[in-house]
């Protein structure tokens, strides 16, 4: 065992001694390990993994656009990362709210639920219905050019979304929210300048 993991163990060790008197003594220890407690979910935690599921499940749909509209192999080896990086956080939130017994969006974005005006679609750097229609409708470089302005800004609003939640009370506090939160501010905010300097080369 080695000399850190005997310290975390020591300070995550709870021992309960109940004695009996002169009679003699009895003693019980109870080991609770670092994390194996679940913390109970707050208001700010719910609300970020809530919102990030439809904000992510965005990203992949239109990112998924990308061979079919002929983005450029840069562009499609991109999405594809996207695709497969949001959909396993899509998985990872949705897990988490359930675990917690709270309400779970769907892993699929709804673009009806945007054009009935559903304002939790309505979050930091979502795209429009006429925004995802004019992408849509783009191919080639007119498609790379409009994707990586809007997942810019898509991206950009995930992040201020993290920002949020790490200034709100109690927020991040759990292992789980925390270390989510913490990969999508590093890896979107890397993958904003990687975008731009594409959109960069383009113009």
């Amino acid at each position: 065992m080695n000399r850190s993991f005997s310290r975390t163990l020591a300070a995550g060790m709870l021992a309960v001694i109940a004695t009996t008197g002169c009679g003699g003594a009895a003693a019980t220890i109870v080991m609770e390990y670092p994390g194996s407690r679940t913390r109970p979910a707050t208001p700010a935690d719910v609300a970020f993994m809530t919102k990030m599921i439809p904000h992510h499940a965005q990203a992949v749909l239109f990112a998924g656009w990308a061979e079919s509209h002929g983005a450029s192999r840069g562009v499609r080896v991109f999405c594809e990362r996207v695709v497969v990086g949001q959909r396993d956080e899509i998985l990872t939130m949705r897990n988490w709210l359930r675990s917690h017994g709270k309400p779970v969006p769907p892993a699929e974005y709804n673009r009806m639920g945007m054009e009935m005006g559903d304002s939790h679609h309505m979050m930091a750097g979502m795209l429009t219905e006429a925004q995802l229609s004019e992408l849509d409708a783009a191919r080639g470089t007119e498609f790379d050019r409009l994707f990586l302005t809007y997942m810019i800004a898509h991206h950009e609003g995930a992040v201020a979304m993290v920002d949020e939640l790490f200034a709100s009370f109690n927020g991040a506090q759990d292992d789980v929210v925390f270390k989510l939160a913490s990969d999508i501010s590093a890896d979107q905010t890397t993958e904003i300048e990687r975008m731009q300097l594409m959109l960069d080369a383009m113009n």
